[in-house]
C-alpha cells in the first residue's frame, strides 16, 4: 500500500484531466475498473460538469531570471484550476496571487480556485519574505477547455445484489494521507475481498471529491436504494489513532460494526456524530438519498497541521497505519457478511453441550472461556428477535466469538438460520 501512496505521489491531479486519468490506469493495473467520462456541462443534480483542467508546466522567476517558484519541484505550488498566463510584473502586483502559510513558513499550502477563473500560486512563507521588489515574469502553461470529469469503479460480485459502497476522492494533487492512503487502502481491500466468495456485492467508487460524488449520484439514482452500508475512506495512513464518523441516521448497521469493531479491538479510537461537513458522507447522507454511509479516517478532516500542505507526503504515511487502517476495514466486513439471525432449536432449559463435545472441543483453547460464554448467550438470546452483532452488543463479546459460537452450534443442531 506504501508503494502505491509512492507512486501516485507525484501526480498532478484536480477535479478533472489527465492526472485523474492516470491515477486511475495506475490503480487499474491492481484491480480492474470501469471508466466513466462525463462531460462538460452535464447536469448533476443542483450542480453542472465543469470545464476541464490540465496543466503542463509553471513558474515564477524573480528579476534575476532565477525561478523562485517551480510547479516542477512541487504540483502544490500552483493554485488548482489556474487559467493560463504569461506576464510580467512587479511584485506589489504579483503578491494577490500569491498563498502561503505564515503559521508554517516552511510548507506549501495546498489551494484551488475551481469554480471560479483566477490563477495563482503556493509557496513557502519563508520564500515569500525573501523576495525582493522589481519585475516578475509568470508563467502558468495550462488549459481550461471542455472535456470530461472522469471517474471509476471497481465492483466485487456478492451472492445478492445488495451492495456495500466504499468511497474515496481522486481529487487531490501531492497529498499523500488525505487521499492517496484512502485510495491504497480501498484498493487492496477490493483485492482482498475478491478471494472470498461475498454475501455483499461491494463497490469501490473513485471519484473526486464532492463535484464527484454528486456525480455518482445523479446517474445512479434509480439503483442507490440497492445501498445497504457504505464507508468513506480518507486521512487512512498518519500516526492518529482511528476516527468513526456515524451516518446522518447515526443507528445503522454500518455505524453498529463500525463502533463494535473498534470498542472490542482494544485501538486508540473515537466515534463522532454526523456534520455535513468533511468528506463525501456529506453527499451520501444528504436529506434526499439519507443512505447508510460513515466515515473512516484517522486523523481528522483538516485535524492535523500537515493537512492540506507540503507536509502530507510518503514519508507522513506510515506502513503500519495503512494496515491497521485496512485490517479495521476487513474486520468490518466481516461483522457485514457474518452478521445473521439464529434460533435455539432447544429453548426450554440449557441444552447439555458436554455430550455434543462441545465443551471438549474447546479444551486447552486460550480463549475457552469467551468461546463457551460466547455459545450460551448466542443460546440464550437466540429467539429470532436478535442478530449475531445484537448478542455480540449485548454480550460485550467481540463478534468473531459470537459468529463461531453460533456455527458450532448451528453444527451441532441446537440452533439454525432464521430469517422471519
Amino acid at each position: 500500500m506504501h508503494e502505491l501512496v509512492e507512486r501516485l505521489y507525484p501526480l498532478c491531479r484536480s477535479i478533472t484531466g489527465d492526472g485523474v486519468r492516470r491515477t486511475l490506469e495506475i490503480i487499474g493495473e491492481l484491480v480492474p475498473l470501469d471508466v466513466h467520462e462525463v462531460p462538460t456541462g452535464t447536469q448533476v443534480l443542483d450542480w453542472n460538469v465543469p470545464k476541464e483542467w490540465n496543466i503542463r508546466d509553471a513558474y515564477v522567476k524573480d528579476p534575476t531570471g532565477a525561478k523562485v517558484v517551480d510547479f516542477a519541484e512541487s504540483n502544490l505550488h500552483v493554485v488548482g484550476y489556474s487559467v493560463p498566463v504569461s506576464a510580467r510584473m512587479p511584485l506589489a502586483e504579483l503578491r494577490g496571487h500569491l498563498h502561503t502559510l505564515p503559521d508554517q513558513p516552511g510548507l506549501i499550502p495546498y489551494r484551488t480556485s475551481y469554480y471560479a477563473e483566477d490563477w495563482g500560486f503556493c509557496l513557502r512563507h519563508e520564500t515569500l519574505e525573501s523576495l525582493r521588489d522589481g519585475e516578475y515574469e509568470v508563467v502558468v502553461d495550462s488549459t481550461l477547455a471542455d472535456g470530461h470529469l472522469t471517474y471509476a469503479e471497481h465492483v466485487v460480485p456478492g451472492r445478492t445484489s445488495e451492495e456495500v459502497l466504499i468511497s474515496c476522492h481522486t481529487c487531490h494533487p501531492s497529498l499523500a494521507n488525505d487521499n492517496l492512503a484512502g485510495i491504497a487502502v480501498a484498493t487492496q481491500l477490493a483485492r482482498r475481498l475478491a478471494t472470498t466468495s461475498p454475501r455483499y456485492t461491494y463497490r469501490f467508487l473513485f471519484a473526486p471529491g464532492t463535484i464527484g460524488s454528486i456525480t455518482w449520484l445523479a446517474r445512479n439514482r434509480d439503483t442507490v436504494e440497492r445501498i445497504r452500508h457504505g464507508l468513506v475512506l480518507a486521512c487512512a495512513g498518519d500516526g492518529g489513532g482511528l476516527t468513526y464518523k456515524r451516518s446522518r441516521r447515526g443507528d445503522t448497521q454500518i455505524d453498529r460494526a463500525v463502533g463494535h469493531v473498534l470498542r472490542t479491538s482494544g485501538r486508540p479510537h473515537r466515534t463522532v456524530d454526523f456534520s455535513p461537513y468533511g468528506y463525501d458522507e456529506r453527499q451520501y447522507c444528504s436529506p434526499g438519498f439519507d443512505l447508510p454511509v460513515g466515515c473512516l479516517t484517522r486523523s481528522t478532516y483538516a485535524g492535523y497541521p500537515e493537512y492540506h500542505t507540503s507536509g502530507d507526503n510518503p514519508a507522513f504515511v506510515l506502513p503500519e497505519s495503512l494496515e491497521d487502517t485496512l485490517e479495521t476495514c476487513w474486520e468490518v466486513t466481516r461483522v457485514l457478511e457474518e452478521d445473521r439471525r439464529v434460533l435455539n432449536l432447544s429453548p426450554y432449559g440449557e441444552p447439555q453441550l458436554g455430550r455434543r463435545g462441545l465443551y471438549g472441543a474447546l479444551g486447552g483453547r486460550s480463549d475457552t472461556k469467551q468461546a463457551q460464554l460466547a455459545m450460551l448467550w448466542v443460546l440464550n438470546l437466540s429467539d429470532g428477535t436478535r442478530t449475531l452483532l445484537d448478542v455480540a452488543e449485548r454480550a460485550c463479546l467481540p463478534f468473531r466469538a459470537v459468529a463461531e459460537a453460533a456455527q458450532s452450534l448451528e453444527d451441532a443442531g441446537l440452533v439454525r438460520e432464521w430469517n422471519p
